[in-house]
């Protein structure tokens, strides 16, 4: 069977594998040139293999019945991109205020009877984005130069990226839905894009200035989204969720979503920026800043809690903690807030047990993840070493437990997806980038409020993935990494540059013989 799966159809397999080296070619490259061609060839390549593999889907008929309406679109998309870049290439740190702007925006596009809520506008972006970077790089290799080695975390990110790739190949099929599928489409609709998005984020030059317009960014979203989700609340009326608005109807509570297709996204999004926000409230002296600070946090806090978004909940406690232990060093402190909340939130969930299914139960009290993770345990437990195969958690879950389990067979915690899915090939260079990279991050992080809000945020997002997956498929992870590396970089060059003139110092002072 496995043999069957890796010689059936190998052209499209070997093109996913070649994809996933592109994509860590731009993230560990040095050399310019090189990592220009590799960006250019991940820009047509992935569509290409995408295409070729939905081509006979019946969402592409209009396509197949005018292809001259469908080839003036894409030139009218093309020139929209190519517009875009010519004004990036002149403003480059505008990349990092419009990557962010379109970040929460998403579309649902159904593929061969799953659907998927793509970051079209954030695609838009990084194509404009890489080609304003590549095109003058390929034109004039004079001008191409080299930047700093990439991290370590980066090479584990990069070499996570193509495992994931190479294990698609053995990936169990189920029905119409086949884990190689899934893959094939994770990598072309978000390791690929948002590893050319981490790689141009890298390189731009994260002062003050940059910093101060994206957090602003960042916080005008939450504002408006939370906005969303106030009327939301007042009116009874959900958005865009058909799913979420029937379970409004039938549970004694109400959750919010705004903008977002689920509560968790919106939850995870709203932590992330009121850490990011309680960074400024805690380390600005402003009166005007520190006012602004807690105006906003109280208002997506009034927000986070509309969307009964326990993970969330969670992630913004771990955030926030983290920001204490690093402000004012007090361990007492945080233990000390995590035992109030512990104690608030208990207070909470004796009162409305329901509303946090705690009357059904471990596994009601969890969403349905507790069978979740002991059927991911069992998957790991049956093929330890190679896993079923990357995107196969939902078919093979779905096959062990009779075939009918709809969306419940989606992993929702990252670790155990991954375990069941690649075994520990997979799950070994995990842990290994996990660690790397707060280790990266951290680093030397005490005087910089910039880098401990980072790490913050991060360390938040790694817990929200071990309740909600999501890890490589969410661009703010991607985000996190590449600008809390280039802030470490920032870091070593000052330490660097510091040692050197002290090094200099104490020769000028040495006495001559």
């Amino acid at each position: 069977m496995l043999v069957l799966s890796v010689v059936t159809g190998s052209p499209l397999k070997l093109g996913v594998i070649l994809l996933a080296l592109l994509a860590g070619a731009v993230l560990v490259l040095q050399g310019d040139r090189r990592r220009a061609g590799a960006m250019l060839l991940a820009l047509v390549f992935a569509p290409a293999l995408l295409l070729g593999d939905i081509w006979g889907s019946p969402q592409l008929d209009v396509v197949r019945r005018h292809p001259l309406v469908a080839v003036a679109a894409a030139l009218i998309g093309l020139l929209a991109v190519i517009a875009v870049a010519v004004l990036l290439a002149r403003h480059r740190q505008w990349i990092a205020p419009l990557a962010l702007a379109a970040l929460p925006f998403r579309v649902p596009i159904s593929v061969s009877g799953a659907t998927y809520n793509l970051l079209v506008p954030l695609y838009f972006v990084v194509a404009a984005a890489a080609l304003s970077w590549l095109v003058p790089i390929l034109a004039h290799p004079e001008r191409a130069g080299r930047r700093r080695p990439a991290h370590r975390f980066e090479w584990l990110l990069a070499l996570t990226v193509v495992l994931y790739a190479i294990q698609a190949w053995y990936s169990a099929h189920f029905g119409t839905l086949d884990g190689f599928a899934a893959a094939l489409r994770n990598l072309t609709f978000f390791y690929v894009p948002f590893a050319m998005l981490a790689a141009l984020l890298r390189d731009l030059d994260w002062g003050e200035a940059l910093v101060r317009r994206c957090l602003i960014v960042l916080g005008a979203l939450a504002l408006i989204f939370s906005a969303v989700g106030f009327w939301e609340e007042a009116t009874g009326t959900v958005l865009l969720n058909p799913k979420l608005i029937a379970a409004n109807q039938v549970h004694p509570y109400f959750t919010v979503n705004s903008v977002f297709f689920d509560p968790d996204i919106f939850g995870r999004f709203l932590a992330i920026v009121m850490i990011l926000g309680a960074a400024v409230l805690i380390y600005r002296r402003r009166p005007a800043e520190v006012l602004t600070s807690a105006v906003v946090l109280a208002i997506l806090w009034g927000c986070l809690v509309l969307t009964l978004s326990r993970s969330s909940l969670g992630a913004l406690l771990v955030g926030m903690a983290v920001l204490a232990a690093f402000r004012w060093n007090a361990t007492r402190l945080v233990v000390g807030a995590f035992a109030v909340a512990l104690l608030v939130g208990g207070i909470a969930l004796a009162i409305t047990p329901k509303t946090f299914g705690l009357n059904q139960g471990l596994n009601g009290a969890s969403s349905g993840r507790a069978s979740l993770i002991s059927g991911g345990a069992q998957m790991f437990a049956a093929r330890p070493l190679t896993g079923y195969g990357s995107g196969a958690f939902e078919a093979e879950y779905a096959k062990r437990h009779g075939g009918s389990c709809g969306t419940v067979c989606a992993s929702h915690t990252i670790a155990v997806t991954i375990a069941a899915e690649q075994g520990l090939i997979g799950l070994i260079p995990y842990i290994a980038l996990l660690v790397s990279a707060i280790v990266t991050l951290f680093r030397g992080a005490r005087g910089d409020p910039v880098r401990v809000a980072i790490a913050a945020a991060l360390l938040a997002l790694l817990f929200h993935t071990q309740l909600y997956a999501d890890f490589l498929e969410d661009p703010t992870t991607w985000v996190l990494l590449a600008v809390g590396g280039a802030l470490a970089h920032r870091w070593a060059d000052t330490r660097e540059s510091d040692r050197r003139s002290a090094r200099q110092a104490r020769r000028q002072l040495a006495p001559t013989t």
